[in-house]
């Protein structure tokens, strides 16, 4: 209910129609990132990287390591290693990236390693969803948190099972995009909006002249650009800072199911609906009862327990709310009812099936 107060404050005002960026709704369609993954090593660990009996794979790995470097353990050998912890490396390949490149990568703990912090990552390749190595990753780790345990005591700060390498990975593949391939280059809007996508068309050809832009569909804007590279990126440059004036959204509520958040955007109407609301609350409460036996009667002391259930109910009433017009008049609505933020969650799914509720509803 505070949530939708504070909403209502800042939406008393009605909202003056702003301009924004073409760069700002949307993307050169080609012009992305590639996730990268690698599986490694971290070693000189202080004690605290994993119980190899449990985590048999982190001395597996560490023995191929070694004979990649020609060194064979003895058969049947199993070293019981508490410097070394198996990690996964995750990094993004950004667009146009060229190799030489340092990139920042995440290491995070896949073992029982209590500890990452003084870690170093050895040499480890990171490929692409096509199986290809990108880049390689090595350095010593930053890790946030500090932890100290002593007598079956545990005091931690943060999180100590995963850390960053500002600039630990190298690029060693471009790959390549679809930038200067054809006459044409298509602009990616980050909604499906036929009216959003018919004004980036105004937009364009009003600042450029004639007919450079043409709408495919809803989410997709075709630019006629030049055919040469360093054009290109000038025409794009000045592409993205066309502006043009935002649309009302798409009324919608999103509801968090798991924290009690709602919220809602500015398009959000209500039809006039009937609501009632009330709480039912069961309180269980237990009293210790003692059995005392009569003298000389050979029984035993007994303590029972004595449960005592109320059921109570508050008053509940029908309250009448009118239409509102807009997202200010729809909170005041909302708390009139004098719900609690998990209460709203039915509420709200309540009043939508009513057909009262003109937004799409989102549970998250």
């Amino acid at each position: 209910m505070l949530l939708c107060a504070a909403v209502a404050a800042l939406l008393v005002l009605p909202a003056a129609a702003q301009s924004i960026r073409v760069k700002e709704i949307a993307a050169v369609q080609g012009v992305r990132s590639n996730p990268l993954t690698g599986y490694g090593l971290v070693v000189g660990l202080d004690g605290t990287g994993d119980q190899t009996t449990q985590m048999p794979y982190t001395g597996q790995s560490l023995a191929n390591f070694l004979q990649q470097h020609g060194l064979t353990l003895p058969s049947g050998a199993n070293p019981q290693l508490k410097n070394v912890a198996a990690v996964l490396v995750t990094a993004e390949l950004p667009p146009f990236a060229r190799p030489g490149q340092p990139i920042d990568v995440t290491v995070s703990s896949i073992g029982n390693a209590k500890s990452l912090r003084g870690g170093t990552l050895i040499t480890t390749p990171m490929r692409g969803a096509d199986g290809e190595i990108y880049a390689l990753a090595q350095g010593n780790l930053m890790v946030g948190g500090a932890g100290a345990s002593a007598g079956g005591s545990k005091v931690q700060i943060n999180h100590l099972s995963a850390g960053r390498i500002p600039g630990g990975g190298q690029v060693e593949r471009a790959v390549p995009t679809p930038l200067n391939v054809g006459d044409t280059v298509d602009l990616g809007l980050d909604s499906n909006d036929f009216q959003t996508a018919s004004r980036v068309t105004a937009a364009i050809n009003k600042a450029f002249g004639g007919n450079v832009a043409s709408a495919i569909d809803g989410r997709v804007v075709r630019l006629q650009a030049p055919t040469d590279p360093s054009e290109r990126v000038a025409f794009l440059a000045r592409v993205e800072e066309v502006r043009i004036e935002s649309s009302v959204p798409t009324a919608k509520v999103v509801i968090n199911a798991r924290t009690g958040s709602i919220v809602m955007n500015q398009a959000v109407t209500l039809g006039p609906v009937a609501v009632a609301h009330g709480n039912l609350s069961v309180s269980i409460s237990s009293t210790p009862v003692v059995s005392q036996p009569n003298a000389f009667s050979g029984g035993e002391t007994v303590v029972r327990e004595q449960a005592n259930i109320q059921i109570s109910q508050d008053k509940g009433s029908l309250i009448q709310m009118g239409p509102a017009a807009n997202l200010a008049d729809v909170v005041k609505a909302l708390n009139a009812l004098g719900a609690t933020p998990q209460d709203l969650l039915a509420i709200l799914q309540a009043i939508k099936a009513s057909g009262a509720l003109n937004a799409d509803l989102e549970v998250i």
